[in-house]
């Protein structure tokens, strides 16, 4: 092995439970998918047990009980976590990426998809169990409320928790990759800003179903934001093909220096 190969390997964190090199951080991926399923698997079974018996009426005091105080769990919930997590992408960033090595610039890259991975399993939830179950919600049952048994998860938990994965997606590639760090990714920004402007949306569709219908319709254009925020997800594919572009650079190098 030559000088600069071992140089290389000396530099490169060591992945734990004898992972291969580039995989060091699955662990923590495995365990971030495995509590955000028990998040949202843990609410869908409260839906079951609460939401047509404590649900359907606002007005009731088991509705605070059981809803709007969950509500502000959520909401002191996210507080937390948000600068928490944003703050701590930012302040532990690297300031001397031109100095990585190849094969660490290589295992952040895994990293970043994992980031990626975990940022659309939360898209995944928002818009498939609890956003296709809003539209039944609201046909079966009067929305004297924004706050709604199913609002209340959807909106004000589903969707900014999306919204801080995929920002802390950007920020790490931002602050830890020199392809990312040098300019703004085209790719990465839509996937991030596509579907946090369905959350903006929220607001849109609440104003128009007080004001213009109460009945709820998929193809009506008050839900269109909802759909056109989804398909920016697609930049996804983007991100991807420009880190396979970029590893070949990066393995040409290594297989050069050994």
């Amino acid at each position: 092995m030559s000088i600069t190969a071992q140089t290389i390997s000396r530099t490169t964190p060591r992945a734990p439970f004898n992972l291969p090199w580039y995989l060091r951080d699955l662990p923590k991926y495995l365990l971030t998918f495995a509590v955000m399923t028990v998040i949202y698997v843990g609410f869908r079974m409260y839906q079951g047990a609460y939401a047509i018996s404590t649900g359907l009426d606002s007005s009731d005091p088991a509705f605070d009980v059981h809803w709007m105080r969950l509500l502000y769990l959520e909401g002191a919930f996210l507080a937390i976590v948000f600068p928490t997590l944003w703050g701590y992408l930012w302040f532990t960033r690297d300031q001397n990426l031109d100095k990585i090595t190849p094969k660490e610039e290589i295992a952040r890259y895994f990293t970043l998809t994992m980031w990626i991975s975990i940022y659309t399993f939360a898209v995944y939830w928002a818009g498939s169990y609890f956003a296709e179950q809003d539209n039944s919600w609201h046909q079966v049952s009067v929305r004297d409320t924004p706050f709604t048994a199913n609002h209340i998860i959807e909106f004000y938990f589903n969707f900014p928790f999306y919204i801080l994965m995929g920002g802390s997606a950007w920020l790490y590639a931002r602050t830890r990759l020199p392809l990312y760090a040098n300019g703004i990714s085209l790719p990465l920004t839509l996937a991030v800003v596509g579907p946090f402007m369905i959350f903006v949306s929220v607001g849109f569709n609440e104003w128009g179903h007080t004001f213009w219908f109460r009945e709820e319709f998929f193809a009506a254009p008050i839900h269109w934001g909802f759909v056109t925020g989804v398909w920016f997800a697609l930049g996804v594919g983007g991100i991807l093909l420009q880190q396979v572009m970029r590893l070949i650079q990066l393995l040409d190098q290594i297989e050069d220096a050994a």
